[in-house]
């Protein structure tokens, strides 16, 4: 590489040391996806698949009755929803009206297409892998599709993970800031649980939903630094000029 390349991606660099935010955000991304890689392989062989099966079985010790009491189900169900492409979709236009109306265009465009790749995410992977969902008699819930991943784990991660550190940079305490990510940690977390509970996925499918939307969530994340470190640079050469 010329020089011109290489000294903007060392001041990058020594500018990411510098903010411990960056630097965990590029490892939850190189951890998600080399996490999904195991993962991968572990789905096809046998510990994996028994790995799947105990944990199903746990869940629902008769096949379509989930542990727990009736109102359990019905909170399950209720949870699970909330990583549904409907409710995701009214709660990211909400959203993104709310960041247009602050004026903060990149972060809504990067949230809209946060979402958008999230579901070509999903829809992908899970033609590529076309794993079967667990026996039928298990599933509480409708599916539509292939398995691996879940595509609620994946898009829920992405949603909530992506507006809970919005909202993190904005809070000036790390109180806060811990709370509103533990928030949106949890949400996407419940959604990945129902999955399994309700019989609509295999573990390791939720497993590799969390990793795949952790990783594109902290990607786009980065990508908004980037462009905002990139625009305070120019701005002085504007109001110079």
């Amino acid at each position: 590489m010329s020089e011109k390349v290489i000294a903007p991606l060392r001041r990058a660099w020594a500018s990411a040391r510098m903010e411990p935010s960056v630097m965990g955000a590029v490892m939850v991304v190189i951890l998600g996806v080399l996490a999904f890689i195991e993962l991968a392989d572990d789905m096809a062989e046998t510990d994996g698949r028994a790995f799947d099966q105990a944990v199903l079985v746990w869940m629902q010790p008769v096949a379509g009755q989930p542990r727990g009491p009736w109102w359990l189900r019905e909170a399950a169900l209720d949870i699970t929803s909330l990583g549904g492409i409907a409710v995701l979709s009214l709660f990211a236009v909400a959203t993104v009206g709310f960041l247009l109306i602050q004026r903060r265009r990149l972060s809504a465009l990067l949230l809209a297409l946060g979402l958008a790749g999230g579901v070509a995410l999903s829809e992908g992977l899970k033609a590529l892998f076309e794993r079967e969902r667990p026996p039928a008699a298990y599933q509480a819930v409708e599916t539509l599709n292939a398995s691996f991943p879940s595509g609620h784990a994946l898009m829920s991660t992405v949603f909530y993970l992506s507006v809970a550190v919005m909202l993190a940079r904005a809070f000036p305490t790390k109180r806060l800031k811990a709370y509103v990510l533990g928030v949106g940690m949890t949400l996407a977390g419940l959604v990945g649980l129902t999955r399994v509970y309700l019989g609509a996925h295999w573990a390791t499918d939720v497993l590799a939903g969390w990793c795949v939307g952790a990783a594109w969530a902290m990607a786009l994340w980065l990508a908004a630094y980037a462009a905002t470190r990139l625009q305070a640079r120019r701005a002085p050469s504007h109001t110079t000029s």
